[in-house]
């Protein structure tokens, strides 16, 4: 795809990315795909999948409590718990506005790690990161944002999210629709969205501006960006998704690059 080449305008030292369908097929690749970096943020789609299938295999239910009082494992992937962004303090009760929440997603790999008996660095590897073939990702610390993995790997889990292999295509549907609608919130690096839709542990586009996706993405559009100048967006309406990965935190650079270079990409999967 000539449109993947975009990367190299970007003011990155390094940087790699690629777009895959559902079935597998990779549309294009370009940089270099088999070079590990830190995911950040990007972590967090990993970790719910990982916490999804724990649900499927019957060691937790979405609704059961966890985090705060009156808060559930649903609540902690939809960042409706109430915990504070990197404290693990609380700031409203659950359900009443979207706070965006690293502590949450720790809390979650807890919950999990304490139900299954199985550290959830483990477990996600087990859970996720073995059976995709993503032979090249670990997790080094928070399920929040110590993600490491390549782009070769990331497009497995791209594919995965299009077309589910290791959960029901129902509890997908469900993660990645609105949970929890019309709440506002702060998109970090974006700023306040009313309403600030998110499924489980991955943002929906919706008609958020501005927005670190493209003009262009249909309101389908979902996954996640990390402040390490990564991201992985799945759009259905073109039976696409990519992944950029990049050694550059994320700032106003990225604000700038990534919408033009999506909308980019897009336009070469429609033509």
């Amino acid at each position: 795809m000539d449109s993947l080449r975009i990367i190299d305008t970007w003011p990155v030292p390094t940087a790699a990315a690629a777009v895959v369908r559902a079935d597998g097929t990779l549309v294009g690749s370009h940089g270099p795909v088999e070079q590990r970096f830190p995911l950040a943020s990007v972590t967090k789609p990993l970790a719910a999948y990982a916490a999804l299938v724990a649900y499927e295999e019957g060691a937790i239910e979405l609704d059961e409590p966890a985090g705060p009082e009156g808060s559930t494992v649903r609540h902690l992937l939809a960042h409706t718990s109430g915990l504070a962004f990197d404290e693990h303090r609380v700031m409203a009760p659950p359900e009443q506005r979207r706070l965006y929440s690293n502590a949450g997603f720790e809390v979650l790999g807890d919950h999990i790690a304490k139900a299954t008996g199985i550290p959830f660095a483990e477990y996600l590897h087990q859970a996720v990161f073995e059976p995709l073939g993503m032979a090249s990702s670990a997790l080094e610390g928070s399920p929040a944002k110590d993600g490491v993995s390549t782009v070769a790997d990331l497009v497995r889990f791209a594919a995965e999210l299009q077309a589910p292999r290791l959960l029901d295509v129902r509890t997908v549907a469900g993660a990645t629709s609105v949970v929890h609608p019309g709440l506002k919130g702060v998109l970090p690096g974006y700023g306040h969205q009313s309403p600030n839709d998110w499924g489980l542990g991955l943002e929906i586009r919706d008609g958020k501006s501005p927005h670190w996706t493209g003009l262009n993405s249909s309101p389908r559009a979902f996954g996640h960006f990390g402040q390490s100048g990564t991201f992985l967006w799945v759009d259905p309406d073109v039976g696409a998704a990519c992944v950029a990965l990049t050694d550059r935190a994320f700032g106003p650079w990225a604000a700038q690059a990534w919408t033009p270079f999506t909308d980019a990409v897009l336009a070469e999967l429609r033509g």
